[in-house]
C-alpha cells in the first residue's frame, strides 16, 4: 500500500514501486500483526518472514546495522557474525522481548526436533520499542500465543499504521506505527524489488520533514521533545547480495531517518536488518563450497538510492496510515493524517 496517491504527500520518487508497494513485493516474504486495544493497553506483535518455509534449515543471508545502539534486541550478534537470519524477524515492545523469544523458540523447536539435540541451538530475532507513552507496558499484556498468531497467520497482504508492534508507537510527535513500501531495480535485463517495513518510534516534536519540507513546526499545540523512542528497519530484496553488501545497504537507512527529521538522538534506539531471498544457506550441506552470487559494487548505487526511497516512504506511511489513538494515563497522540484534514498545520502546503 504505501502512501496512496491522492494523500497529498509527494516524495522524491526515482525509482517505480513495485505492485503493491509492500515489503511482500518480495516473492516469498510475508508479514503478520496481531494488535491488542483495550483502554490503556495499546501493544501487540508484527512477524516478518522471509519466506515462507523452514527457515532454520534453509537460511537468507542477511546483515544488520546498528545506526544507534540504544535497545534491547535479541539476535542481533549472531546475525552480524555468521551473516544469515533463521527465523522471522519479530517486532514487540520493549518489556515484551522475553515473552516474544521464548514463543519464538518453541515455534522453532516445534519445526526442528533437530535443535539442541543432533545440531545447536537457534538464534531469534526479536526487536522492539518502547511504546510506553500511550501503553500500559508494566502490564506485560504480550503473550506468546500472540507471536504464535502472527507469525501463523502472516501473509502478503497486511495493514499499516497503528497495528500490530505499532499499536503504541508515536514518532516525530504524531502517530507512529507500521509501515511500508517497495521500489523496482531493473538488473541486467531484469526486474528486482527492494521492499521495506518499519516500527517508527522515534523523532523529536516539530522537527518531521515531508518530502523535503520542515512541517512539523507548522503542526499545532505539537511540544518540542527529545529525539528518542527507536525504529526498528527491515530491509528485503530478492537481488543477490552477500552479507557484506547487505550490511552496506541496512547502513543506507540512515539517510531515510535523516530525510524524515530524526537527528540520531542519545537515547533513540535505530537499528536496520537487511536480508536477501536470492542467496540462501542450508543448515546442513553434504558439499563444504556453496554457491552464492553477488553484486558488481561498482554498480551498487541504484540499490543503494531505491533502498533509501524504500524506507523513507515506509515511515512517512507508517504515519499517514496510524489513526489518532488515547492511551495510559489519557494521553492523546494525533494521527498525520488528521492534522492534514483538519488544517491544523498553520496553512503550511506539504
Amino acid at each position: 500500500m504505501g502512501l496512496p496517491g491522492n494523500c497529498g504527500i509527494e516524495l522524491y520518487t526515482k525509482w517505480p514501486k513495485g505492485p503493491n508497494n509492500l515489503i511482500t513485493d518480495v516473492d516469498g516474504v510475508k508479514v503478520g500483526n496481531v494488535t491488542l486495544q483495550d483502554g490503556e493497553i495499546n501493544t501487540g506483535v508484527t512477524a516478518v518472514l522471509p519466506h515462507g518455509g523452514n527457515l532454520f534449515q534453509d537460511k537468507v543471508m542477511g546483515a544488520v546495522s546498528v545506526i544507534n545502539g540504544f535497545g534491547k534486541s535479541v539476535g542481533l550478534v549472531q546475525v552480524e557474525e555468521m551473516g544469515t537470519i533463521e527465523t522471522p524477524i519479530v517486532m514487540t515492545n520493549t518489556l515484551s522481548v522475553g515473552t516474544a523469544t521464548t514463543a519464538l523458540v518453541r515455534y522453532m523447536l516445534e519445526q526442528n526436533e533437530d535443535i539442541g539435540v543432533a545440531t545447536g541451538t537457534v538464534n531469534c530475532l526479536v526487536t522492539e520499542c518502547n511504546d510506553g507513552r500511550l501503553n500500559d507496558i508494566r502490564g506485560l499484556h504480550v503473550t506468546e500465543e500472540m507471536v504464535r498468531r502472527a507469525i501463523d497467520s502472516a501473509g502478503r497482504d497486511f495493514e499499516e499504521g497503528a497495528v500490530g508492534s505499532g499499536t503504541g508507537m508515536c514518532c516525530l510527535g504524531v502517530k507512529g506505527g507500521i509501515g511500508s513500501a517497495s521500489r523496482l531495480v531493473e538488473v541486467d535485463g531484469k526486474n528486482y524489488v527492494i521492499g521495506s517495513l518499519v516500527m517508527s518510534n522515534f523523532g523529536s516534536g516539530r522537527n518531521l520533514v515531508l518530502g523535503g519540507k520542515h512541517v512539523g513546526g507548522s503542526l499545532t499545540k505539537l511540544k518540542a521533545c527529545k529525539d528518542q523512542g527507536s525504529i526498528i528497519i527491515v530491509i528485503a530484496t530478492d537481488i543477490p547480495l552477500n552479507e557484506r553488501q547487505l550490511k552496506r545497504v541496512a547502513k543506507r537507512a540512515t539517510i531515510a531517518l535523516g530525510r524524515t527529521g530524526s537527528y540520531l538522538g542519545n537515547g533513540s534506539g535505530d537499528i536496520a536488518i537487511a536480508f536477501t531471498t536470492a542467496n540462501r544457506i542450508p543448515h546442513y550441506s553434504s558439499r563444504n563450497i556453496l554457491d552464492v552470487k553477488m553484486f558488481y559494487d561498482e554498480n551498487i548505487d541504484p540499490v543503494f538510492e531505491a533502498a533509501v526511497e524504500a524506507v523513507e516512504e515506509a515511515i512517512v506511511s507508517s504515519l499517514y496510515h496510524a489513526k489518532t489513538t488515547r492511551g495510559v494515563r489519557d494521553t492523546v497522540i494525533r494521527s498525520l493524517s488528521e492534522y492534514m484534514e483538519k488544517g491544523l498545520m498553520d496553512g503550511c502546503t506539504i
